[in-house]
C-alpha cells in the first residue's frame, strides 16, 4: 500500500486547483462558437478564391467582352485597390458600427456585386462588380477576423480557430486556380463571380442565427482626416506598386503615385499621433510583437507571391500545363497548409508562436530555393513537388501563429482595425512583391538571353526559366529577412500567450 507523503497531498490540492481553474475558464462559453468559426470559414475562403479565380478566367472573359490586352489588368487589379484602399476604414466602421451587422452588410453587398458581375455585359460593368467586391471585402475581412477573437476567448481553442483561418488564407489561393479551371473549362467564366453569390447568401443566413454582435466601447466619433489620408495613401501605394509591375520602376506616373503615397501616409501619422479619436490608434502598430507581426505578414506575402506567379508561368509556358491542370499542380501546397494547420494549432500553446514561425520560414525559405533548380528540362516530380510539400509545411507553421500575435493583447476597441492592418499589410506584401519580383525577373531573362543567343530556338524558354529561378532566389532572401523579423520582434512565451491571449474579450 502506497504512502501519501505530505508533497502528494500538495499535490493534490494543485491538481485540483488546476481543474477549478479550468472549469472556470470554460464556463459561460459560447455553445455555437464552433458553428460562428464554420460561417466566417465560409468568408474568408471566398475572399481568398476571389483573389486568384479570375486569373484563369480572364482570357475568355477577353473575348466575350472585347477586352483589350492593355485593359486586361483591371479584372484583378480593380478589385485589389478597393480591397486594400479600404481595409483600415472596413475594420474601423465594424468596431464601431457592430461586427455582426458589418459582416452581414459585406456578405450581401459582395454576392451583388458577384452577380453583377456573372451578367456583365460590358468591360466597364464587370471592372464596376469587381471594384464593388474590393469595397464589401474591406468591410468582411477585418470584421471576420475580429469575431474569432471576441469569440474564441480560450487560448488552445483560439489557436485551433485561426488555425482553420490559416489553413484556408495559405490554401485557399491553390484552390481558387482550380475553381477558376473548372468552371471556366466546363461551364463559363461568368461562374467563376456567379459562385460566389450562393456562398455569401448561405453564409449570411448562418451568420444572422450564429454570428453574435459585438462593438467597440466609448467614442465612435470618426477621424475624417486620417480616413482621407489613410484611404488616399493606401490607394496610392497599391496602385503605384501596381504600374512598377508593368511599367517598371522608373515610370513617370510610377514614381508619382509612390511619392504622394509617401507623402499622405505620412501626414496620416502626423494625424494619428493629434486626433483624439484616430483611425488607426498608434499603439496598435508600435507594440512590438503586433508591429512586428505585420512587418513580418509584409514581407512574407512579398516573398510567397512569386511562388504562385512564377511557377503558374513555369508550369503553363515551359511545361505546357493546362490551366486547369496547372491549378490541381498547386494543390499539394494547399493539402500541406490544412495538414500542418492543424499541427501548429496544437503546438502554438505548447511552444509560443516564435518556436513556430521563425523554423517554418527558414523550412519555406529552403522549399524556395529548391525552385531556383528547375531548368525547361526538369520535371514536376523530381523539382517542383517536393519544394510545395516544403513551403506548405513552412508557411502553415508561420500563417496560424501570426494571426495571433497580430492580435495579441489588443483592446477589445481596436480588433477590427487590428485585424484590418494585418489584412493591409498582406495586401501591401503582395502588391510590393510584384512590382520587385517582376523587374528581378525581366532583368535576369533579358540578361540571359544577350548572353546566350548561341541556343537558338531553345533561348526563350531557358531565358524565361532563369528569369523565374533567380525571382524565387530574391523570394527565398525574403522569407529568410521575414524570419529574421520575427526572430527579433516577438517576444510573447507559451506562458505569456496562454496568460494573456483574449484575457481582453472576457
Amino acid at each position: 500500500m502506497r504512502e501519501f507523503y505530505p508533497l502528494d497531498i500538495k499535490s493534490i490540492n494543485l491538481n485540483w486547483s488546476f481543474r477549478v481553474s479550468e472549469t472556470t475558464k470554460t464556463e459561460g462559453l459560447d455553445p455555437t462558437r464552433w458553428r460562428t468559426l464554420f460561417v466566417v470559414a465560409i468568408s474568408q475562403l471566398m475572399i481568398v478564391l476571389d483573389s486568384s479565380i479570375m486569373n484563369i478566367a480572364i482570357p475568355s472573359a477577353k473575348v466575350d467582352l472585347g477586352i483589350s490586352d492593355a485593359n486586361q489588368q483591371w479584372v484583378i487589379t480593380a478589385y485589389t485597390l478597393a480591397f486594400g484602399s479600404l481595409l483600415l476604414l472596413g475594420g474601423r466602421i465594424g468596431d464601431y458600427m457592430g461586427r455582426k451587422k458589418i459582416f452581414l452588410i459585406g456578405l450581401a453587398g459582395f454576392a451583388a456585386a458577384s452577380a453583377l458581375g456573372g451578367i456583365a455585359s460590358t468591360e466597364g460593368i464587370l471592372y464596376a462588380s469587381r471594384a464593388l467586391q474590393g469595397v464589401f471585402a474591406a468591410l468582411l475581412a477585418p470584421a471576420a477576423l475580429a469575431i474569432i477573437s471576441v469569440t474564441f476567448t480560450v487560448p488552445k481553442e483560439r489557436a485551433k480557430a485561426f488555425g482553420v483561418i490559416g489553413a484556408i488564407s495559405g490554401g485557399g489561393a491553390a484552390i481558387g486556380l482550380i475553381l477558376g479551371g473548372t468552371l471556366t473549362e466546363y461551364f463559363s467564366w461568368r461562374w467563376c463571380l456567379g459562385v460566389n453569390t450562393p456562398i455569401a447568401i448561405l453564409a449570411a443566413i448562418l451568420a444572422i442565427k450564429f454570428v453574435h454582435e459585438s462593438k467597440a466601447q466609448g467614442d465612435h466619433s470618426y477621424d475624417i482626416p486620417g480616413v482621407l489620408t489613410a484611404t488616399a495613401g493606401l490607394f496610392s501605394l497599391t496602385y503605384g506598386f501596381h504600374e512598377a509591375a508593368i511599367k517598371g520602376w522608373s515610370d513617370s506616373l510610377t514614381i508619382g503615385f509612390l511619392l504622394a503615397a509617401a507623402a499622405l501616409l505620412l501626414t496620416f501619422v502626423l494625424i494619428e499621433k493629434r486626433v483624439k479619436n484616430p483611425l488607426m490608434p498608434l499603439h496598435v502598430v508600435t507594440d512590438r510583437n503586433r508591429g512586428g507581426s505585420y512587418l513580418g505578414s509584409l514581407v512574407v506575402g512579398a516573398g510567397l507571391f512569386s511562388m504562385f506567379l512564377f511557377l503558374g508561368l513555369y508550369l503553363q509556358v515551359i511545361l505546357g500545363y493546362t490551366p486547369l491542370r496547372s491549378g490541381f499542380a498547386f494543390l499539394p501546397f494547399t493539402a500541406g497548409i490544412i495538414v500542418f494547420a492543424g499541427v501548429a494549432s496544437q503546438l502554438l500553446p505548447k511552444f509560443g508562436p516564435r518556436a513556430l514561425m521563425v523554423p517554418g520560414l527558414v523550412v519555406a525559405s529552403s522549399g524556395m530555393l529548391m525552385l531556383s533548380r528547375i531548368t525547361p528540362e526538369t520535371s514536376y516530380a523530381t523539382h517542383v513537388l517536393p519544394a510545395l510539400l516544403m513551403m506548405s509545411s513552412g508557411m502553415a507553421l508561420v500563417f496560424i501563429p501570426l494571426t495571433s500575435t497580430a492580435l495579441h493583447a489588443v483592446s477589445p476597441r481596436d480588433t477590427g482595425v487590428a485585424s484590418a492592418m494585418l489584412n493591409t499589410s498582406q495586401q501591401i506584401g503582395g502588391s510590393l512583391g510584384t512590382a520587385l519580383l517582376n523587374t528581378v525577373a525581366a532583368t535576369a531573362a533579358a540578361t540571359y538571353s544577350a548572353a546566350n543567343a548561341q541556343l537558338g530556338e531553345k533561348l526563350t524558354p531557358f531565358a524565361m526559366t532563369h528569369g523565374f529561378t533567380v525571382a524565387f532566389k530574391f523570394s527565398a532572401g525574403l522569407l529568410f529577412i521575414g524570419a529574421i523579423v520575427l526572430f527579433f520582434f516577438i517576444n510573447i512565451g507559451k506562458e505569456s500567450l496562454v496568460e494573456t491571449e483574449g484575457a481582453g474579450f472576457h
